[in-house]
């Protein structure tokens, strides 16, 4: 009984403040105090972000151009070596290594990296117990939003993968706000659509700075694009929960844990096989027949004419009209299981319409070694200042990759939001690149 009490007082003794004595020192509520700040809580949010988008994308670039190299430039030709060596047809041979296999090389070689990277730092936030103040932080926006403040977290791990993001939502107990937070997660770019960003905008805004501000304009266009993602989050969260998914607000309680030392080897593990391997697995699954569909409407000729050429054509108009072009909506069309996959595909596209120079044939994607080489291959095909601007926006804007509907329909098991979640962020990007297009043009 005497240990008893002895315990509780040690307890009183280190949580009661007492009017006589000094405040004791607490580190968690000290860093609270700073990281939930009204004033600092968001640029320390932002900044910390920040830093974990620059090193997946600084760190992956190396382990990506290892595997490029290895998986690419090494199996392939020897793969077509053996190919020869047992005298497979050369369509076979186009169709199995050039087609499936390429398509698949493509998107492991992008996609594993910055996963592997960011989805452990992502866990170890957590594990420290700091996604729980962006959680808090964030709380407020999202419920005028008629959302969920958890919804914060699902957006956060919509940056790395989609599918991800739609997979933790299942954090968020109402059925309501958890379809409104799978909905919108498309709006958080996913490191597949980021190499689409940071190409463009080097290779078109950052040019037309000095080249000492270059890298410096060219970061900026894309995080402008991103935070442009997070405010539309915001609007259809809003405009879904006063219409279709109108309803009210739930409130929740939110425990802050206490700031604990992460176990990085357990989190790197888990986080590795429980999300980068599963999201992989799924992506993979569906770039086979992707990158067969690129192969065939590449090599299929009718007249003497690729069924690429023809589709081409055929998009052409639309494309023009939205200030984009055919080309470009076709690598989107084909390019759906993957975004990885999208720029190798539009290289590929343009050299087969334009006749240009460059690439290994048709339906072998490819990339290019300098930026003077892009410029080159884009503008031949026509492309300008606002053909980049808007592809920027519908790349934002576009529906999510075949991976990220399969995930939308197997956590809500319904045809109809998988319908929603996947047609309403692509009509948005036509609206939108419609409107800059118009104005645009007549500004000009």
């Amino acid at each position: 009984m005497e240990d008893i009490y002895t315990d509780a007082a040690r307890l009183a003794d280190r949580a009661v403040t007492r009017p006589d004595e000094k405040p004791r020192f607490d580190l968690d509520r000290t860093i609270d105090r700073i990281v939930t700040s009204q004033v600092w809580g968001f640029p320390m949010m932002i900044l910390l972000f920040t830093l974990v988008f620059w090193l997946t994308i600084t760190g992956a670039n190396y382990p990506s151009q290892f595997l490029a190299s290895l998986l690419i430039d090494t199996a392939v030709p020897w793969l077509h070596g053996l190919a020869n060596a047992v005298g497979a047809p050369w369509w076979l041979a186009g169709f199995v290594i050039d087609g499936m296999y390429l398509a698949t090389a493509w998107v492991v070689s992008v996609m594993l990296p910055p996963m592997a990277i960011f989805f452990p730092l992502f866990t170890l936030l957590e594990d420290f117990g700091y996604l729980p103040r962006v959680a808090f932080n964030l709380d407020n926006i999202f419920h005028k939003s008629g959302a969920h403040g958890k919804q914060a977290l699902s957006m956060m791990m919509g940056f790395g993968c989609n599918a991800a993001g739609v997979v933790a939502t299942r954090v968020i107990d109402s059925p309501r706000e958890r379809l409104i937070a799978i909905i919108t997660n498309n709006f958080a770019l996913c490191n597949g659509r980021w190499p689409t960003q940071i190409l463009i905008a080097t290779v078109f805004i950052g040019a037309m700075a000095p080249a000492y501000l270059a890298g410096l304009i060219s970061a900026l266009a894309v995080v402008s694009i991103a935070m442009l993602g997070v405010l539309l989050s915001f609007a259809v969260s809003w405009s879904l929960s006063r219409t279709v998914l109108r309803g009210e607000v739930s409130t929740f309680s939110l425990e802050l844990p206490p700031y604990r030392p992460p176990q990085v080897w357990r989190t790197i593990y888990t986080s590795f096989i429980d999300r980068t391997i599963y999201v992989l697995w799924r992506a993979v699954v569906f770039a086979l027949p992707a990158g067969a569909a690129i192969w065939l409407i590449s090599n299929i000729t009718v007249g003497g004419t690729s069924i690429a050429e023809y589709l081409v054509t055929w998009l052409h108009p639309l494309g023009i009209l939205v200030g984009l072009n055919g080309v470009i909506l076709l690598a989107y069309v084909v390019a759906i299981p993957a975004n990885e996959i999208v720029i190798p595909t539009v290289l590929m596209l343009t050299v087969l319409v334009t006749g240009g120079e460059g690439g290994a044939g048709a339906g072998v994607m490819f990339e290019m070694n300098s930026t003077s080489d892009y410029v080159a291959l884009f503008t031949a095909g026509g492309w300008t200042l606002l053909t980049a601007v808007n592809l920027m926006l519908f790349s934002l804007m576009h529906n999510p990759c075949s991976t990220t509907i399969y995930t939308i329909y197997k956590e809500t098991g319904s045809k109809k939001w998988t319908a929603v979640a996947a047609l309403l962020p692509l009509a948005m990007g036509f609206i939108v690149t419609f409107f800059v297009a118009q104005i645009w043009r007549l500004l000009s």
